[in-house]
């Protein structure tokens, strides 16, 4: 009876894979065809021929240039929030002082405050700054915005690692920096893997903020980017399936390879926390 009921479980689970696999399979599908088959073709026939000149169309058209943005932003700006959150939940954890407790009150208002409230004051204040149109102020949005949520993913993790280790490397002679960066840095990797990818996943499908701020071509993102260049390829369908593959494959491959991380590193900081 425990067979059968694994078994009807294991059918659900695979249908359930299926249904959310399928669309990006037929979203391949439609990119490597052309108009013909696509509107006169079955909507779930294979193509005739398989058209990879409309990944090539769409590179040189100049989505490339919105793919490196979004590769260098993306990462700049991951890098930096997790660099800064961790420094922030190890003195606010591992450190004794007297605002440690408001700090991290500060920290915690930050996930109540709405995306869109705060565009026109950044807009305001990016543009005294000279900042519009210019990537730094999505990297400086981007660190800014996710700084709590990382805070917060990291907080259980920090507050169980043994004061004893600290203690001991401190008696070895270890200064505060060398304590954080050669033992409490490399010992909080799990839950590091964690923030590091979903703040790579919130930077990469952004929108808002690179639609509000950037206006020229050379600095969008691939979310906005992607807007412009479809209006190229108006008529020619192949080439915007392309395009939308593009888009998600960066995703779709850091789900693949790390997603085992993410759930290694939000379960160890649940139960540790």
């Amino acid at each position: 009876m425990r067979k059968f009921g694994y078994g009807i479980l294991y059918v659900l689970f695979g249908f359930i894979a299926v249904v959310q696999i399928y669309p990006i399979f037929w979203l391949f599908l439609f990119s490597l065809k052309d108009n013909r088959e696509i509107f006169a073709g079955s909507p779930f026939a294979l193509p005739s021929q398989f058209r990879w000149e409309n990944y090539q169309k769409v590179w040189e058209g100049g989505i490339g240039n919105y793919f490196f943005n979004s590769v260098w932003i993306t990462v700049a700006a991951t890098v930096i929030t997790v660099l800064l959150a961790s420094m922030t939940t190890f003195a606010i954890t591992r450190m004794k002082w007297k605002l440690s407790k408001f700090v991290l009150g500060l920290f915690m208002i930050g996930l109540m405050i709405p995306i869109h409230s705060a565009l026109i004051p950044l807009f305001n204040m990016y543009l005294r700054m000279n900042l519009i149109d210019h990537p730094l102020s999505l990297v400086l949005t981007y660190v800014a915005y996710n700084l709590p949520i990382t805070v917060m993913i990291m907080l259980g993790f920090y507050s169980t690692i043994p004061r004893e280790i600290e203690e001991a490397a401190i008696i070895d002679g270890c200064s505060v920096n060398k304590l954080f960066f050669r033992i409490i840095l490399p010992m909080t990797t799990p839950v590091i893997t964690t923030t590091a990818i979903i703040n790579m996943i919130y930077n990469w499908n952004e929108f808002v903020f690179v639609n509000t701020f950037i206006s020229s071509d050379k600095y969008k993102t691939l979310t906005v980017g992607m807007q412009n260049f479809i209006g190229q390829y108006m008529t020619d369908w192949g080439p915007i399936g392309a395009t939308l593959i593009i888009s998600i494959l960066p995703i779709i491959i850091a789900f693949v390879f790390f997603s085992d991380k993410i759930v290694e590193g939000m379960s160890s900081t649940a139960i540790k926390g």
